[in-house]
C-alpha cells in the first residue's frame, strides 16, 4: 500500500501531465485548427502528438522535482548534505542524535523514500536509527567475515568503513515508480565513504558507556566483598579470641593453679605431688589439642606442610559426612592459592555436614588450562537457589575465590544434592606463577 506522501506525488505528476497534454492539444490542433480552417486538420493533430512524444519525459521529470519539493519539502544539493554529515562529526552532538541525523539529511538531500543506518555490534549489523522513524521492528543481520551481507526492506545498501573495517551499512528505499537517479547513487557513496569516523565514534562512545558501567558495577562489587571481608575478619577474630578464652586460657589457668599446688607438695607429700604432676602432663596435652585445633580454623599446619590434598584428607574421618578426595596429580602450588580452595572446600563441607547429615561427600580437585579446579559435590536433599538467600559462608568462599581472580559456581535442586565448583587461575598475565 502506498503512502499518503507517495499517493499525492503521484497525483500531482499525473496531474501536470495531464495538463501538459491538454494544454498542447489545445493550442495545436483545437487552437491553431479553427484559426486557419474550419474543420479538423490531421497534419496539426500529428504535430501535437510528436510535441506531446518528445515532451513527454522532459515534463514527468520536472513535474516529479516539483513534485518531491511540494511534498518532502526543499532538498539539500549534494554538496550541502555532505557538508551537514562533516558538521554533524565534528559538533558536540550527543551520540543518540548522529545516526537519526545522519538518516534525515541523506533523505533530504537525495530521492530517497527512508533511510537507515546500522552499526556493527559483535558479528551482527543492529538497526541504529531511521528517518522517518518506522514502526516496525528491523532484525539484526548475521555478517559473514568483513563483506556486507543482504539487509532486510532495503533498495539500496551500502557499507560503511574506517581504516578497511567494515563498522556499519546505509540503507534506503526509493519512492514508488521513482528509481534513484546517477547523482543521487553517487550521493549515497559519498555519503557512506565519509560516515566511518562518525559510526566509529558513536560505537567507540556506546562501548565506552558500556564499559564504564561494568566497572562501575564491578566497584560496586568490589566495595561490597571488602565490607564482606573486614565482617568477616572482625568475626573471626572475635571467635578466635573467643575460643582462646574458653578453651585454652581455661587449660592454662587451670595449669597454673595446679603447679602453685605441686610446688607446695613438693616439700611436705613427694608422692602426692608426683601423682598431680601426671595430671598437668594430661591438662598440658588438652591444651595443645585445643591450640592444635584452633591452628586448624585458622591455617591448618599441614596445608603448609604437606599441600592441599593431604589437608582435606583429614576430613575423610567426618563422624557427620562421608568424604572422599579424589586429588590425583595434584602438586604444590601458591600458598594464597592453596588456601583460598582449602577454605572454600571447607565451607562447602561444613555445609554438607549442617544441611545433608549423613550424605557422600566427593571433593575432586586438578589441573585445568592453567586452574586449579575444584568441587565438592553432596548426594542430599539440596534446596532451591531462587528460594534460598545465601549465608555469610557462602560470600565468604564467592570473596575468598574471587580476590585471586577466579569464579565460584554453586548448583543444587531439590533432592539432586550440592555441587560446588570453582577455578583459581594458577598464572598471572605476566606468565608468572599467582
Amino acid at each position: 500500500m502506498l503512502s499518503a506522501p507517495a499517493v499525492l506525488t503521484r497525483l500531482l505528476v499525473f496531474g501536470a501531465l495531464g495538463a501538459f497534454i491538454g494544454l498542447v492539444y489545445l493550442a495545436l490542433p483545437v487552437g491553431l485548427g479553427n484559426l486557419f480552417s474550419s474543420g479538423p486538420n490531421t497534419a496539426l493533430s500529428v504535430a501535437a502528438t510528436t510535441v506531446v512524444a518528445l515532451g513527454f519525459a522532459r515534463v514527468r521529470s520536472t513535474a516529479e522535482r516539483v513534485a518531491q519539493r511540494v511534498v518532502y519539502g526543499e532538498r539539500s544539493t549534494p554538496y550541502e548534505v555532505l557538508t551537514e554529515l562533516s558538521d554533524r562529526m565534528a559538533g558536540a552532538y550527543p551520540a543518540t542524535d548522529v545516526l537519526p541525523h545522519m538518516a534525515q539529511i541523506l533523505v533530504l538531500g537525495s530521492g530517497a523514500a527512508t533511510a537507515r543506518v546500522w552499526l556493527r555490534v559483535g558479528d551482527e549489523l543492529v538497526p541504529a536509527a531511521a528517518w522517518p522513524e518506522a514502526s516496525e521492528v528491523v532484525p539484526p543481520a548475521r555478517l559473514a567475515g568483513n563483506e556486507l551481507p543482504p539487509l532486510p526492506g532495503a533498495h539500496h545498501g551500502l557499507a560503511v568503513r574506517h581504516l578497511g573495517e567494515l563498522i556499519g551499512a546505509i540503507t534506503v528505499t526509493q519512492l514508488p515508480g521513482s528509481p534513484l537517479s546517477p547523482a543521487d547513487l553517487r550521493l549515497l557513496d559519498d555519503f557512506a565513504a565519509q560516515a566511518g569516523l562518525a559510526l566509529r565514534n558513536v560505537r567507540l562512545t556506546a562501548e565506552l558507556a558500556n564499559s564504564l558501567d561494568a566497572i562501575s558495577a564491578q566497584a560496586t562489587e568490589i566495595r561490597a566483598s571488602r565490607r564482606r571481608i573486614v565482617d568477616a575478619q572482625d568475626a573471626e577474630r572475635r571467635r578466635v579470641e573467643r575460643d582462646i578464652h574458653d578453651g585454652a586460657q581455661q587449660y592454662l589457668v587451670a595449669l597454673m593453679v595446679q603447679l602453685r599446688v605441686v610446688r607446695t607438695l613438693a616439700r611436705r607429700d613427694a608422692a602426692r605431688a608426683h601423682g598431680m604432676a601426671g595430671d598437668l602432663h594430661r591438662v598440658v596435652g588438652e591444651a595443645l589439642e585445643t591450640l592444635g585445633d584452633l591452628a586448624q580454623g585458622i591455617h591448618p599446619p599441614l596445608l603448609t606442610a604437606r599441600g592441599l590434598g593431604a589437608a582435606l584428607r583429614r576430613q575423610e574421618s567426618n563422624p557427620v559426612v562421608r568424604v572422599s578426595v579424589d586429588d590425583q596429580g595434584l602438586g604444590r602450588y601458591p600458598i594464597e592459592v592453596e588456601a583460598a580452595v582449602y577454605f572454600a572446600c571447607m565451607e562447602a563441607l561444613n555445609n554438607a555436614a549442617k544441611h545433608a547429615s549423613g550424605s557422600n561427600v566427593v571433593v575432586r580437585l586438578g589441573e585445568d588450562e592453567g586452574h586449579l579446579a575444584f568441587s565438592v559435590r553432596d548426594d542430599g536433599s539440596g534446596f532451591d537457589p531462587e528460594e534460598c538467600r545465601p549465608g555469610s559462608g557462602l560470600g565468604n568462599m564467592v570473596d575468598r575465590v574471587a580476590a585471586l581472580g577466579g569464579a565460584l559456581e554453586i548448583t543444587s535442586a531439590p533432592s539432586r544434592g550440592t555441587l560446588v565448583s570453582g577455578r583459581v587461575p594458577l598464572f598471572a598475565r605476566d606468565g608468572s606463577v599467582a
